[in-house]
């Protein structure tokens, strides 16, 4: 099988898991940046404003907070599923911000790539140059996400709970996700605790995760 056949029968596999896990391929219309934009140009930090707006959050890093974790959420979840690296540098990437329906992200080229902590260095880099957010905050957004992505790979039997926590502590075991967390013991469930937050409790609505070390 071809690499471009590989990836793309690894992202239709996993797409039906739920919405996140849809990661769509191919040029899209004007409306959409290049992932390069999140790198250079006022588009990210004119998108992390936007989202300050939408949530009322008086701090910009909780702004920076959310568009990371929405913005990993929709590439790590059908990644973590897919189990293949496939390329999520911004170089490979299409975006777009709506007002109201939020962040959407897909990929240009069906290829592999490097491993996701190295993907998402640049943004990581790129938000943190626009906003005072904690690099292990960040990393925590992403980890958060995987290991939500490793449950509902598990509920939709595509895993065992062992081998889906075998995979999460494998990415544990390297930077930067070595200090992100870790896994509970949960009979038939994988369950995680993050040891940072992701500030979602500061803006007007939010309230505090199920994986948050804040929760008691």
């Amino acid at each position: 099988m071809s690499e471009f056949a590989e990836v793309l029968e690894a992202l239709r596999r996993v797409r039906g898991i739920n919405p996140f896990f849809a990661l769509d391929v191919g040029r899209p219309d004007e409306s959409w940046l290049p992932g390069t934009a999140l790198l250079e140009g006022p588009a990210l930090k004119t998108t992390i404003d936007a989202i300050a707006i939408r949530y009322k959050a008086e701090e910009p890093r909780v702004a920076a907070s959310l568009f990371f974790l929405s913005y990993t959420a929709r590439l790590l979840s059908p990644l973590t599923a897919a189990g293949i690296p496939i390329d999520v540098r911004p170089e490979n990437l299409w975006w777009q911000h709506h007002p109201t329906n939020g962040l959407s992200v897909r990929i240009d080229q069906p290829r592999l790539g490097p491993k996701a902590a190295e993907a998402l260095e640049p943004v990581v880099e790129a938000i943190q140059s626009v906003a005072p957010v904690a690099r292990g905050l960040l990393w925590g957004n992403a980890m958060s996400n995987i290991a939500g992505a490793l449950k509902m790979v598990v509920r939709a039997r595509m895993l065992t709970v062992e081998e889906a926590e075998e995979r999460g502590e494998r990415l544990m075991s390297a930077p930067p996700f070595e200090q992100a967390g870790e896994f509970l013991s949960f009979p038939g469930e994988v369950t995680f605790r993050r040891r940072s937050c992701c500030l979602y409790y500061r803006v007007a609505a939010g309230g505090k995760c199920g994986d948050c070390p804040l929760v008691k």
